[in-house]
Parts: structure tokens; sequence; C-alpha cells
């Protein structure tokens, strides 16, 4: 008998079964197109119970995604991964064979690097592993030994499964043949009807061989996207982002003390990729080069520059683990029926029938005298593979250079990105939940359990300040060994979240830190927030320090006892000055006081200042006139024209009180 070679498969040349050649047939894209229209349809389930694959044994419906690659929008088929022996099954072509699983339908998720058609007793010779055996049992010895050698050489060699027609010698599957790929774990597939073993050569060929070219493209894809990046100078948020993006999957930036610093998170949330990172980390040994690492199999690439490291990148595994992923196991079901426990020596019997394909599948044929027992023994488990394929290896590597890069073109260093990210989301509430946000800052190395958190804000005169006065600031906390974030939330304004211990006082600390900003920039004004218990109610801290600093006047005095700025601090004089953009308060001191005001332009009169000396003495005008410099009887009339132009009681307190708060926004209006 001839084998029929992977050539002569795909170039058309078509040898039949009993070794005469064929008719040359040109290879079309019908089979393909076919298989787009109906894989869909199949459903291919065994005899040890259960449906075994739709598509694939997950069978993810149209347009799912897996692990972050869009499938086929028709069909659901995946994309990004390998062609599977369930997919293969699932095919038209093979499904109109009416297939069913005898032995290994838990290992229907291997690869399927090829098709082979043979018809010898020793087909392993020709085998590079990854094939899918198609044989009519014409070759199979009659004795149980030489099915055992034959079954152990196609095992051994890698075969991804033995597809066997019951059509020319056999109607049933032999029992010895199930008792050796079971033993071995060697999926066994029977097919009760007639197939054209060509034509699934040409349709599983052309698969592959597109999944190889679709590959090939994508790669490119990743390269020139990652090329783009750095050209245009992207900072390392924007490229973990796009590794992200790419695979579908969460990765992970962090320096060598295993601080998370940034973590774009794509099949996972943050809380679930940064739960006991630092933990989870250590556990995962560093590599000098991309590879997958630790008990969770991430996959890691060192960052770093002429042996210099500055951290590693990590890619996550999908939550579910590698079932999921492109090139990894796929998991069948659980079947409806347990495999058969192992039996004690002897003859036992065998399931009575087995599980036809489709719904119109007739009769099989007559059954033989003596049936296959069941499989002797459940096969150990298979190794489970990485979970990563040879595209996210590309995609990390090309991560950590152009992390690389990044670090090269922008010197701030990533913990100060880090903070200053977090900062920002912690102040506006960026997170999806509490948990999240705990995960996030815990990562960063700040405590979060029996702690208390207090927001700091400096504000500096300019920009130019900013960059001296965060790195004086994050030394004397480094320098103090005081938890904290640190980082610019605006050109001139920097953002300190303090993270103490119930037993440590928040109040020295923030007195220490306003000194060093004042010595490092004299102009330099320095607000806080309440304290908050947790990290939910941090972003009130935040807002209450922003009015604080928005109602401290320029050159506004600092309280005798401090050197920083705090809520009690806020009287009438620092409110209407943080309401000055509120045009409900200029239009009311417009209305109490903009007649006086042009009174006052017109005739070179002073009476404004007047009515501040009488205001402020609470209505004693010998007070009044004194602080004026003015004669009583001065003081009387200028009152008198007050009432008169402003039509007013000024005996009244409550329209003095109206007329004080007038005044007091006219003046903070000013301020500039």
């Amino acid at each position: 008998m001839r084998e029929l070679s992977s050539r002569d498969a795909v170039s058309g040349r078509c040898v039949n079964r009993t070794g005469t050649r064929a008719r040359p047939t040109a290879p079309t894209a019908a089979p393909v197109r076919l298989l787009r229209r109906s894989v869909g349809l199949v459903r291919v389930t065994g005899i040890q119970g259960g449906t075994v694959s739709e598509n694939h044994p997950t069978a993810p419906g149209p347009g799912t995604s897996v692990s972050g690659r869009t499938g086929d929008p028709v069909t659901g088929d995946p994309v990004g991964r390998p062609l599977t022996v369930a997919d293969a099954l699932a095919l038209p072509v093979l499904a109109a064979g009416q297939p069913q699983v005898v032995t290994g339908g838990d290992r229907l998720d291997r690869p399927v690097r090829w098709v082979h058609i043979t018809e010898l007793t020793d087909p392993a010779s020709f085998l590079k592993g990854g094939e899918l055996v198609l044989t009519t049992g014409m070759p199979l010895p009659d004795e149980p030994a030489g099915v055992r050698r034959y079954v152990d050489e196609l095992a051994g060699v890698g075969a991804a499964a033995l597809v066997l027609e019951l059509v020319r010698r056999y109607h049933r599957p032999p029992t010895a043949l199930v008792h050796a790929c079971q033993a071995r774990g060697l999926p066994l597939v029977t097919l009760g009807k007639d197939v054209n073993f060509l034509e699934v050569t040409q349709v599983v060929h052309a698969l592959i061989l597109g999944n190889q070219t679709d590959a090939m493209r994508r790669t490119q894809r990743i390269h020139e996207a990652f090329t783009a990046l750095t050209l245009r100078g992207a900072g390392p948020e924007d490229v973990v982002r796009a590794a992200a993006d790419m695979s579908g999957r969460t990765v992970v930036l962090e320096n060598l003390v295993h601080q998370a610093l940034i973590c774009e998170p794509s099949a996972s949330t943050a809380e679930a990729a940064l739960t006991r990172w630092e933990q989870r980390s250590r556990a995962t040994p560093p590599a000098d080069r991309v590879g997958v690492s630790g008990p969770e199999g991430w996959l890691v690439a060192p960052v770093e520059y002429q042996g210099e490291r500055w951290g590693r990148v990590a890619m996550l595994p999908t939550p579910h683990g590698p079932a999921d992923q492109p090139g990894g196991p796929i998991t069948p079901p659980t079947p409806a029926t347990p495999p058969a426990p192992t039996p004690s020596p002897g003859p036992t019997t065998p399931p009575a029938s087995t599980t036809p394909l489709g719904p119109t599948a007739p009769p099989g044929p007559a059954k033989s005298s003596a049936p296959p027992p069941p499989c002797p023994a459940t096969p150990p488990a298979p190794a489970t593979p990485s979970a990563f394929g040879p595209e996210d290896v590309t995609v990390l590597e090309r991560t950590a250079m152009a992390l690389t890069i990044a670090r090269l073109i922008h010197p701030t260093p990533w913990e100060r990105t880090a903070h200053r990210a977090a900062l920002r989301d912690l102040a506006e509430q960026r997170h999806r939940s509490p948990a999240e946000a705990r995960a996030r800052i815990a990562a960063l190395g700040l405590p979060t359990e029996n702690t208390y958190f207090v927001a700091v804000l400096a504000d500096v005169p300019t920009r130019d300040d900013t960059a001296q006065t965060e790195t004086g600031l994050s030394e004397d906390l480094r320098a103090t060994g005081t938890p904290a974030l640190l980082g610019h939330l605006t050109p001139t304004r920097l953002g300190i979240l303090l993270a103490l211990r119930p037993d440590r006082p928040w109040r020295p600390t923030v007195e220490r830190l306003a000194r060093t900003a004042l010595e490092l920039t004299p102009g330099a004004t320095v607000s806080v927030g309440s304290e908050a218990a947790d990290l939910a109610h941090v972003a009130r801290s935040f807002r209450e320090a922003a009015r604080v600093a928005e109602a401290t006047l320029p050159g506004q005095p600092l309280p005798p006892d401090r050197s920083f700025h705090e809520r009690c601090d806020i009287g009438l004089r620092r409110l209407l000055f943080a309401l000055r953009d509120d045009t409900r308060v200029q239009d009311y001191a417009e209305r109490r006081l903009g007649r006086l005001v042009d009174h006052d332009t017109r005739h070179g009169t002073d009476l404004l200042a007047t009515l501040r000396h009488y205001l402020d003495a609470a209505g004693n005008k010998t007070a009044a006139a004194r602080a004026g410099g003015l004669s009583r009887e001065t003081v009387y009339q200028r009152l008198r024209t007050i009432e008169r132009i402003l039509d007013c009681d000024l005996e009244s307190g409550e329209q003095r009180t109206e007329l004080h708060v007038a005044l007091t926004a006219l003046e903070v209006l000013r301020v500039r």
C-alpha cells in the first residue's frame, strides 16, 4: 500500500485508498466556503456520553471572543488558535461520515498539524506528530499484540487522533484497538459512513495553511503597531494599553520591588489581576527572556537596557485558565455518563450501542458476535500546555522593547507616573469599586488595612516650580518612611495621599511637608482635607482640600500656629473668594453696591471707603470717623448720602449685614 503524502493532498494529485492514482483535481476554495456556511450546524457526540463538540468543545457562539480575538461573525469559528481534533470532526466533510468518539473524549482539544491517510501497518514512520490519521482499518493486524504496537507507535510519535472508517473491514471498532487507544490516551473516532478522505485533506489543509498565513499577517500587524507607538513617542501607559488590546489579556508593568505600576485589565478586572500582587509576583521567578513562569503560568519579559534591568512586564492568563486560550487546551463538557471504572480481569460487556451523529442517522450495521468490552482503565490527564500562543509571545517581546525605548525617551520615573495616575483615579473616583481601588493601591506598595488617609494639595506659583517641589516632597516622604502617593494633578498643583496608622497623627506630618514646600517654593500654598477612614472616602478628602485651596486668597497669611490651611480657616471672605466666579455672587454685589460705585466714579468721592469703615465698626460712627480720618459731622453727612443713593437704612442690622456681604464680595472679586 502507498502512503498519501501531504504534498499530494495539497497539490490535488489524488491517490485512492488502494494505491491507484486517480484523475488530478484542482483544489478550490469551495470546501472552505462550504465549511464557513455549515460548520455551525454540526454536533459531534461520543459513546462515552454527552456532547463533545459543537464547532469545538467549548463552542463559542457567533462573533464571540476567544481570549480577546473575535470569531468569524457568521460561524463563530475561533480565530487565532490552532485547528483542533474537535474542530476537524465538526467540519461538514467529516460530519457526513457520522463520527463517534470512542476513546479520548477529553483530548479532542489537541491541535491538528496535518492530515495523513494511511493503509500501512507501520504508519508512524511517516508521521512527525500532530497528524489526524485517517484509515479504513485494512492494515490493522488481527492479533491484539500487533494492534497494541500499532497504537503505541501512533501515540509515541504524537498523532493527534485516529479516525477509523467502519465501512469496508469493520462495522464496530475492534476490542483490542479500543483498549489500546484508551490505555495510551489516543482519541479514537469512528465513521459510520463512507467519507472522501482526499476531500478531508483538502479542506483541513486549506484551513491550516490559511491559519498560518493569517498568523503571519497578524504578527506583521503587531510589529507595525508597536513601531508606530515608538515613532510617536508613546509613554508606558500607551504601550501597556496597546499590549492588552492586541492580546486580549491583562498586562501589568512592575518595578524591581514587585510594585504593579501600570495595569491594563482585559479579560479580567483590575481587582482580580492585582489582588495580593506582590506575593504572587514574588512567587513568579524572574527570567532573562520571554517565557512562562510561576505557579499561575504568567508570560513575563524583562525590561532592561545595556544590562540594567528596570522591571518586567507580565501577561496574565484569562481567569478561566488555559481552556479559553488560543493554542491552549479546550476542555470538553463533562460527559453525561462517566467513564467506566477499571474492570477486574476477565471478559466484560461494553455499552450496548453508540450515539450516532445528527438527527437523521440511520441504524448502524449489524453488530458482531463479540462486541468490544469497555476501556480497561482511565488514562492519566495530559499535562496542561502553555496558555499562550506565539502571537502572545510576539506581543510581549515588542511590549518590552517599546517600554525600554519609552523609558529612554521619557525620563520621568515609572513610579512617579504610576502615582500620578493613581492619585487622579482616586480624586476623580474613576475606579469601578472600592475593592478595585484597594487592589491598585496595595499593588503600588501602600498599606490599605488598619490605615486612614489624608489628602494634601500643594499649589505652586508657576509650572517651573512643580518638578522641584515634587522631588523635594518625595525625598521628605522617603526619608521619614511615610507611606504616601505623590504626583502632580495639574501643572501647578501637587497631590499627596498619606496612608497612616491610627496611632500616628497627621498634623505633624502635614506640617513638615508644608514647611518643606515653603522652603523649596516660597509662594507655595498647602491645603489639607479631612481624614478618610478608607479609600472610598479619599475623593471627599481631596474635594475638601481643593475647596480650601480655592478659598485661599493670594498672599493669604498663614495661621499663627501652622504652615498649612484647612477647612476651619474658611470664613466669609474666603468663602466668597471661592465663589467669586459664580455669577449669582457677582450679580448680588452689583445690585447692592453698583450705584454707589458709579457715584464715586462720576464725582470723585470716596463713599465706598466710608461705608467700609462704618460696617467694620459695627455701626459706630465715632470709630468710623477715626478709621477714615474724618470728622463726625462729615461721616454723618456721607452716611446720609449713602442711604439716599442705595435706598437703604443703615440703622437696620439686617441691611448692614447685606451690605457687608456685598462689599466683601466686591472686594474679593477685585482680587487678581
